[in-house]
């Protein structure tokens, strides 16, 4: 069994974690025509140090790096059990970022699939991340992911076949994690046409967002001081209050911040409109400091 995927030629960082998605993403690599794979691709792995079985995959990740002769970084961070996701998932791209940059990497590459796609959309949606969060994961310039448009069922059936080893993740059963229960009792029954609705309606969402985010950055252009992270105030005030939400999120987002929630947005979008001269507002990973006549947003 085969998967045709497209491959760019250049130097990546694959993310692999010991799972059946990693360990396919890297055996279809190894399979492919990717020119001169042993100085292409950098095998790395984080070993969060939630779960006391995680050595294992640690393991099997260094194994397989050796049996296909390339290099191996990993990093333990002990993070402990009742770790939130968006904490783990922070600590692994720090590190992941952290040897793109040490080996002058092109990119990441991770093993995000099909069912990641649609439980991460629904995820975002009971958080209440708007528009964006139908649309946030997906392929960029410094992360690639190349199995989006591949079903999970796809990914095994192409490990069986093809004699793969893979670790199973003991906390993929807890469904007291929102993730777990959304794959275990919501994307696991629903029909094939349901999930094609929904893919379809995520595919409309990314075409929309896509413009959406163009026009917008078009519109900062006129509120941002010489394109720095300095917002004028009177400039934001006269802007409708869903176009001002709109701006607000993509300087947070310009910055480098992703997890902002609704009812943050709309708070810090009264404040800034509001409040006076020499107040601090503060949202997770972000200053954002008031003058008479600008908010100066500063990473914390």
């Amino acid at each position: 069994m085969n998967l045709n995927i497209d491959i760019p030629k250049g130097k990546f960082v694959v993310a692999v974690s010991g799972g059946v998605d990693s360990v396919v993403l890297l055996d279809i690599l190894m399979s492919s025509q990717l020119p001169t794979p042993n100085s292409q691709l950098i095998v790395a792995h984080f070993d969060h140090g939630i779960r006391q079985d995680s050595a294992k995959d640690a393991k099997l990740v260094k194994d397989l790096a050796k049996k296909y002769k390339l290099n191996y970084e990993s990093e333990e961070a002990n993070l402990g059990e009742g770790t939130g996701e968006a904490e783990a998932r922070d600590k692994r791209y720090e590190f992941l970022y952290k040897i793109k940059q040490k080996y002058s990497a092109d990119a990441l590459m991770t093993a995000h699939h099909q069912d990641d796609l649609i439980e991460t959309s629904m995820i975002n949606i009971l958080r209440g991340t708007g528009r964006r969060g139908l649309s946030s994961l997906k392929t960029t310039k410094t992360a690639i992911r190349p199995l989006l448009d591949i079903p999970k069922k796809t990914l095994i059936e192409y490990a069986v076949t093809n004699k793969l080893e893979w670790n199973e993740d003991s906390t993929n059963e807890d469904i007291k994690i929102l993730r777990n229960y959304l794959r275990l009792k919501v994307v696991a029954i629903m029909t094939e046409g349901q999930r094609d609705e929904w893919l379809k309606i995520l595919h409309s969402a990314r075409q929309i967002n896509d413009r959406l985010d163009y026009e917008i950055q078009n519109i900062l252009h006129r509120g941002l001081h010489k394109n720095q992270p300095v917002l004028s105030r009177s400039w934001f005030i006269m802007l409708p209050y869903d176009v001002s939400k709109e701006v607000l999120l993509t300087i947070l987002y310009n910055i480098g911040l992703k997890d902002i929630d609704k009812k943050t947005i709309e708070r810090l979008t009264v404040q800034i409109k509001t409040l006076p001269s020499g107040k601090v507002l503060q949202a997770t990973g972000v200053d954002i400091v008031l003058t008479k006549r600008s908010a100066r947003f500063k990473n914390r």
